[in-house]
């Protein structure tokens, strides 16, 4: 009986040309570059991917994963050479290890770290576009970081999921949210201050940390107040004022899984 192999494999992308991680037709996306790239080293070998997270389109990651299933087993230091030589250079596999049948790279995904870089005052330099939210207006953000708080714990995300689907649950557990001054992330044309928007949860509904920064911009304007954040969580709309922030600022910063 042929027994099948399974491997979980870390991926870095810059996602500023992707239309987001899942494969859609007439667009690039990474899932795509990633299935073309085995399917050239691979050759003529049958397999399969899942991946732990779709992110949106512009959306990058600094570590995000995938399950590769195979029926043959593969040389791992071989694999991830081949991998890396072949995939664009926006796309890097940083880590490869095999896994038994019982894991679920979706299943046992038990931590999501997302981070949101974003500045306001003199526009950045066009260089930071992929990295950096721009924020035209001025923004308080002491303000903000007293809303970030608002979101940790658990709470009905209702107003905080884009479209969503039949039977989405919307009760949903977040473990950190704060809003920081960006120490993690520098480059030379960055702006002299920046900040970070971090967020951790087991995962994330469509759209719900762009829907959260953005209602963080809002009251960073002084267009709504900490009282409406609340109201939003305890008592959500049926029809809520939607303002998604960009994607350029979003990344997938960290994933822990249960093994």
């Amino acid at each position: 009986m042929q027994k099948n192999h399974f491997y979980l494999i870390e991926v870095q992308y810059l996602g500023f040309r992707y239309h987001g991680w899942q494969r859609q037709p007439g667009v690039k996306t990474v899932q795509e570059m990633i299935e073309r790239t085995l399917k050239y080293i691979l050759k003529e070998k049958p397999f399969k991917i899942l991946g732990a997270s779709r992110t949106d389109a512009m959306v990058s990651a600094t570590q995000a994963a995938f399950e590769l299933f195979l029926q043959e087993p593969e040389d791992l230091d071989q694999l991830m050479k081949a991998f890396n030589e072949n995939l664009p250079a926006d796309i890097r596999a940083t880590a490869i290890e095999e896994v038994d049948a019982q894991f679920n790279v979706i299943q046992h995904a038990k931590e999501k770290e997302y981070l949101y870089l974003f500045s306001y005052g003199e526009k950045n330099h066009p260089f930071a576009a992929p990295y950096i939210t721009y924020i035209q207006s001025k923004l308080d953000i002491d303000l903000m970081k007293e809303g970030a708080e608002l979101f940790s714990g658990q709470h009905n995300f209702k107003e905080y999921c884009y479209k969503p689907n039949e039977g989405t649950q919307f009760d949903r557990e977040i473990l950190l949210s704060e809003i920081v001054e960006n120490n993690i992330w520098t480059a030379n044309f960055f702006p002299d201050q920046s900040y970070v928007y971090r967020v951790k949860g087991m995962g994330f509904m469509r759209n719900q940390i762009r829907l959260m920064i953005g209602r963080l911009f809002r009251l960073g304007r002084h267009e709504i107040t900490l009282d409406d954040i609340r109201e939003s969580l305890d008592k959500p709309s049926e029809s809520p004022e939607y303002f998604i922030a960009p994607a350029s600022g979003l990344m997938l910063h960290q994933m822990k899984f249960n093994k």
